[in-house]
């Protein structure tokens, strides 16, 4: 946490400060390069996107890049439009700010756009060269898909974690997609057939959305309540299990993914 769905909620949270000026800025110089705020204040937002887990504030001057770690937010004019992260702290202390863009409407009240990160694990870009992210989440097909995951002879949970092959998938969501498509985490991802990597691509195509709408990556079958309790597979055709795979902890089903 975060992953691409909560990138997502948050570049369109940040659309509504297209078209206001940077009046002024404040940034953590130890997340940020040297001579940022000057660098953007003055410019305008005009546009803001995603590839990945990455945001990029468009504006006309260089572009804005804000790259999460495992417990940062965003808060746009003063509104936090996901409240927590499941797995980082519910206080919000502005000690923890990384980054305030002061543009528009508060002046130099409340910040425009507002990073904050208990700790520090992400970071502010200019400019940020994405060159090296595989396929977006919301682009993913077996066509795009399968050359980049059946190469690697690491699981295909690790395969999937790679943000050079899936831009965007996280530990929850790369959990989902493999339960949701029937295929153990821990088999090697150059073992898959065409028909399972088409089953991975549908299943992120399918219930990655969902799971957008409903408001992110905790939101899906295996979610956080589910990872804690084990127990029966929602499936009904065995029993959850939880270990490490691919350095992350994983919770799949013992019978009904092979």
């Amino acid at each position: 946490m975060p992953e691409g769905l909560e990138a997502e909620i948050w570049r369109s949270a940040i659309t509504a400060t297209i078209g206001r000026r940077i009046t002024s800025c404040w940034v953590d110089e130890r997340v940020a390069p040297p001579s940022f705020a000057d660098a953007v204040v003055g410019s305008r937002i005009v546009d803001v996107g995603r590839t990945g887990k990455v945001v990029v504030i468009g504006t006309t001057g260089p572009a804005i890049g804000l790259h999460f770690g495992m417990t940062g937010r965003v808060v746009v004019d003063g509104n936090a439009v996901i409240e927590r992260l499941e797995y980082s702290s519910d206080r919000d202390e502005a000690t923890w700010d990384r980054l305030l863009i002061f543009a528009g409407r508060g002046a130099d009240r409340v910040p425009a756009i507002r990073m904050n990160d208990p700790r520090r694990l992400g970071h502010i870009s200019l400019d940020p060269d994405l060159e090296h992210l595989g396929v977006d989440i919301f682009a993913v097909t077996a066509r795009r898909l399968g050359p980049r995951l059946t190469r690697r002879r690491t699981s295909v949970k690790a395969a999937l974690l790679d943000q050079s092959v899936v831009a965007g998938l996280g530990n929850l969501c790369v959990d989902e997609v493999l339960w949701w498509s029937a295929i153990d985490p821990r088999r090697t991802a150059d073992s898959l057939l065409p028909n399972e990597v088409r089953a991975v691509a549908s299943a992120i195509r399918r219930r990655l959305p969902i799971m957008l709408r409903r408001g992110g990556s905790t939101t899906g079958t295996i979610d956080p309540h589910v990872r804690r309790a084990l127990g029966p597979c929602p499936r009904g055709d065995g029993e959850l299990v939880r270990a490490e795979v691919g350095g992350r902890t994983t919770v799949w089903c013992d019978r009904h993914q092979c």
